[in-house]
């Protein structure tokens, strides 16, 4: 395919396969290039890793500009070395990936999380251009620049973009979430409550149930009732999870105040999850004296109910007088941020993401 825009490499690195194809105008122009994935031999890894880039560059008709793709941490992604990854044995004691794939091919290349870049995926070319498209459809006048996104598969991924600034940190932290105090059990991490784990834990305990190889999906059928099974236990295994995401969110909210999207396997489940982040996302805070607040200053919607998206695309914004003058400024007389589910699908948003961030790095 012959463009003059740039195109970027990317790759899916699941602990099963390795996924590689390539990027361009946020669309992807190849067929992509599924290799079996290499975890406890560093030389095999890279090697697998130096095959699938190569079958797609071949692919090419213009070279591309650089290499951006997600891969398991602990690392230092600023430098594109990988730590002690606990399923990918090989990379013990680090592995400078980035760098090494550099010299092979003579480009950029640029690794980072996937919580980061589903988030970034999602900011420049899904939930956030999304939710303003429909704003500006409904005729209100504001427009968002935030977005937190958020997977729910194995473990709890988050990712944050400002104005389309993507939340690195300074130790390439920026934007977890997974070790905060669990809503529920203040002593634990939220992660032991949103994750696959978390769903078959809370049904086995619920349903009394020896649950096997039960997977979510399963319990998920269940909840449907298309199943058998304890429904009420399954639908509570997706409102326990719901409500801890939304009670780690509510401090993430308060600082970065923008739009929630969520994505990963389990996000398939949002029916059962989104009224229990509801749930919690209404929840009072009280004082010392006996009053009760709100634990957000925003009100929260959820975006895929028809009756409370209405409302959050309403437009209550008012232009309202400068005193002693014949001037008028707008006046935003409700805070409201929304939660949404990816439509692009987590994979997606991570390779649309990793694309995005390689060029904004490249301008940079």
């Amino acid at each position: 395919m012959k463009t003059d825009k740039p195109t970027v490499l990317t790759l899916d690195a699941g602990g099963t396969n390795f996924v590689f194809s390539a990027i361009c105008d946020n669309e992807e122009i190849i067929e992509p290039v599924r290799l079996k994935a290499v975890t406890t031999d560093t030389e095999g890894c890279l090697a697998t890793l130096v095959q699938g880039f190569t079958t797609v560059k071949e692919q090419l008709a213009s070279e591309p500009c650089a290499i951006s793709f997600a891969f398991p941490g602990p690392a230092d992604y600023a430098r594109g070395v990988i730590g002690d990854l606990p399923n990918f044995p090989s990379f013990r004691g680090g592995v400078a990936l980035g760098p090494y794939l550099e010299s092979v091919f003579g480009i950029p290349v640029y690794v980072n999380n996937d919580g980061n870049l589903f988030a970034y995926g999602e900011a420049l070319a899904g939930a956030l251009p999304r939710v303003n498209k429909a704003l500006e459809e409904s005729g209100c006048k504001r427009r968002y620049k935030n977005l937190i996104g958020i997977t729910l598969g194995t473990g709890f991924g988050c990712g944050v973009v400002v104005d389309k600034v993507l939340l690195t940190g300074d130790n390439g932290c920026g934007g977890d979430v997974w070790c905060m105090r669990n809503g529920m059990y203040p002593f634990v991490i939220a992660e032991e409550s949103v994750s696959i784990r978390a769903v078959r834990r809370v049904y086995a305990e619920m349903s009394h149930e020896e649950i096997g190889d039960l997977t979510p999906k399963d319990i998920g059928d269940i909840a449907n009732g298309t199943r058998p099974g304890n429904m009420k236990a399954a639908q509570e295994s997706f409102r326990q999870l719901g409500q801890v995401t939304a009670a780690t969110l509510v401090n993430v909210l308060n600082i970065v105040d923008g739009i929630v999207v969520i994505g990963g396997g389990l996000s398939h489940n949002a029916k059962w999850i989104l009224p229990g982040m509801m749930e919690e996302f209404a929840r009072p805070v009280g004082t010392f004296t006996g009053s009760l607040l709100p634990t957000l200053q925003s009100e929260v919607y959820n975006f895929e109910d028809p009756e409370q998206r209405a409302a959050f695309l309403e437009d209550k914004d008012v232009f309202i007088d400068v005193p002693h003058t014949d001037k008028k400024v707008l006046y935003c007389a409700q805070r409201k941020v929304a939660v949404t589910i990816s439509e692009l699908g987590a994979s997606k948003a991570i390779n649309l993401g990793a694309y995005n961030f390689a060029l904004q790095q490249i301008g940079r």
